[in-house]
């Protein structure tokens, strides 16, 4: 009788011990959840200046998308062969044509201001007074005269950028719109706000 007695404790205390560190187990597990998710950028740390990773599978060529880098807007225009066409005859119209002011990193001072000739990256931010301006796509509207050729146009005080984020000379604005740090992580994936590997 004491045998089976003891043989009956034997397996409580081992069933105890089981539940006991199964229990301690999930208990560990359950805090350090939160703990290792704290590591993970929060969406505010994110907008911040953490990278963001934008999906431009579906941007139609002479359509824009924005995003938000930064607490900023960041404009990302697919530009058509006909918009590239556009620029060179702007070059002595605009204020900067080569890009000589450090408004795009040096993987970006060239002709389309871009790593890409299509896929125009530029933050969305009038460098005057920091209105946004907006895309003007339209060729020769009666407000933006003739000789416009689509671009960018600030309704705040009236400065005018081509498609390539260039300002034109005798407006406000002093420097062609900034051009953020960016890469491609695909043929559809533009990380904004990292540009390891390139330069």
């Amino acid at each position: 009788m004491s045998a089976t007695s003891d043989d009956l404790d034997k397996g409580r205390r081992h069933f105890l011990t089981l539940a006991t560190g199964v229990a301690g187990g999930v208990g560990v597990i359950a805090a350090a959840v939160p703990f290792v998710s704290s590591f993970r950028p929060s969406a505010r740390a994110r907008a911040l200046g953490a990278p963001v990773e934008v999906d431009i599978s579906k941007l139609e060529p002479g359509a824009l998308i924005k995003v938000e880098w930064r607490g900023k807007p960041v404009y990302i225009l697919n530009r058509t062969e006909a918009a590239l066409a556009t620029l060179p005859p702007l070059d002595g119209r605009v204020r900067d044509p080569e890009s000589q002011q450090p408004q795009q990193p040096d993987y970006a001072r060239n002709q389309y201001r871009s790593v890409r000739p299509e896929v125009f990256v530029m933050i969305g931010v009038c460098t005057h007074l920091g209105c946004a301006p907006e895309y003007r796509p339209d060729v020769a509207p009666a407000d933006l005269g003739p000789d416009w050729k689509g671009g960018f146009f600030c309704p705040c005080h009236g400065s005018k950028f081509d498609l390539a984020g260039r300002v034109y000379d005798g407006v406000p604005a002093p420097l062609n719109l900034a051009v953020p740090p960016h890469r491609f992580l695909s043929d559809n994936t533009l990380l904004i706000g990292d540009d390891r590997g390139l330069g």
